[in-house]
């Protein structure tokens, strides 16, 4: 009787693959967990846009309490003036621009969040 040649199939087992996108595709939050330099790119856009929204608050700030020692010496009679504008005039302009601060800052991470999870 003739032996059969052909060979045995084996079945090979392991841990199952995670199923990928298109080949080559990778999503921003992958690229950013394996620190890619994509992925760098994307943190560095976030910081560059929280930075300028620093840099603007920043900026306001200086054109709004920097003159005020120069009015302050321009008038040496005003001394109510100054208290009321250092004590009641200046803390409604530096709430509203926190409150602008930090509303800016919350979108700026939204949409960040909403590229790396890529919706």
């Amino acid at each position: 009787m003739p032996q059969d040649h052909t060979e045995r199939r084996v079945v090979v087992t392991g841990p199952p693959r995670q199923a990928r996108r298109a080949s080559g595709y990778y999503r921003p939050r992958t690229e950013i967990d394996e620190q890619t330099t994509l992925g760098h790119t994307y943190v560095r856009s976030l910081m560059r846009t929280q930075l300028r929204a620093a840099l603007t608050v920043l900026a306001i700030l200086g054109l709004l309490v920097g003159p005020l020692p120069l009015l302050f010496a321009a008038m040496p009679d005003a001394r109510r003036l100054e208290w009321a504008v250092l004590g009641f005039g200046l803390y409604l302009p530096l709430v509203l621009l926190a409150r602008w601060y930090v509303r800016r800052a919350e979108r700026n991470e939204r949409d960040f969040v909403r590229l790396v999870e890529d919706r």
